[in-house]
């Protein structure tokens, strides 16, 4: 069996869904409900690629 991960939630308490991303922490649901399930190096992807879509949010925001 493998180790449940120890990474804390990336979670802002911001949560709000915009097609299907969190708009709070740059989750997606499937990665929400995956995360306390998750080993410890699937949530550092998943905190890798919440941060990766927070960021072109944000660019994309700018460019408007």
């Amino acid at each position: 069996m493998t180790e449940r991960g120890q990474q804390a939630s990336p979670c802002v308490r911001k949560c709000c869904l915009d097609a299907d991303e969190c708009l709070g922490c740059g989750r997606l649901m499937k990665e929400i409900l995956e995360w306390a399930n998750a080993t410890d190096a699937r949530q550092r992807d998943i905190i890798t690629a919440a941060g990766e879509r927070r960021r072109a949010r944000e660019l994309r925001a700018q460019n408007r």
